[in-house]
């Protein structure tokens, strides 16, 4: 499965990030040295490398370099906390994609990722979802029930999507909670209950059979 590598030394930056960008529907994992992250992208597929300019090993630009001199075609995100417009310059050329100044917005850290992502052609993607006649295609970020297109917010698609991953398994709203909202999420929220119901009149509108479905004092789950 294809994930968005995100290499960042800054513990509250990397939960911070990763949590926003899971609560839009990507997957992500995460290195905290460049070191590793080149070991990484070595043994991995990575559509989209968010890399920190400066590391406690390497620097940023070094990374990107050495990524560009081993055939790595991953996109390159490069954030940091220089603004000069040299050090921007750079970044660009040793083979970052885009360059983000910290601190940033969220919304504009999103907007640049979709962007990126979208110019990546040549990386293999994760694979497109179904269960039964519903299919969630995680590239494109497209639902379809049957004929039916589905519009979903981004916390929806995130949420059918982890639903999808782990088709006719029994997911509580704990598990939910962490994997769409964070650790930090209140556990006692009915966050998970209104996502849920959001779901289904999306998902099962229109005479569909039911696909996610309740499972009492245990959790939800989805499939026939």
């Amino acid at each position: 499965m294809a994930k968005i590598l995100l290499v960042e030394d800054d513990p509250r930056i990397a939960s911070f990030v990763s949590r926003g960008l899971k609560a839009e529907g990507h997957a992500l994992d995460i290195a905290g040295d460049g070191k590793t992250a080149m070991a990484m992208m070595r043994n991995a597929d990575y559509p989209l490398v968010i890399l920190d300019r400066m590391l406690p090993d390497f620097d940023g630009v070094t990374i990107c370099r050495q990524m560009r001199s081993e055939a790595i075609p991953s996109r390159v995100l490069m954030l940091t906390a220089r603004d000069a417009l040299g050090d921007k310059i750079e970044g660009l050329n040793a083979g970052a994609d885009d360059y983000l100044t910290k601190p940033f917005a969220f919304d504009e850290l999103v907007a640049r990722v979709e962007a990126l992502l979208r110019r990546a052609p040549d990386i293999r993607f994760d694979p497109v979802l179904q269960v039964d006649d519903l299919v969630l295609d995680p590239t494109t970020r497209q639902v379809r029930r049957g004929t039916r297109a589905i519009d979903l917010t981004p916390k929806e698609f995130g949420l059918l999507r982890y639903l999808m991953e782990h088709s006719g398994a029994v997911l509580s709203r704990t598990q939910i909670l962490n994997n769409n909202w964070g650790y930090g999420f209140d556990p006692g929220s009915k966050v998970v209950d209104v996502y849920i119901r959001y779901l289904r009149s999306k998902v099962d509108a229109e005479g569909n059979l039911p696909l996610i479905h309740t499972v009492r004092g245990a959790g939800y789950r989805i499939g026939r």
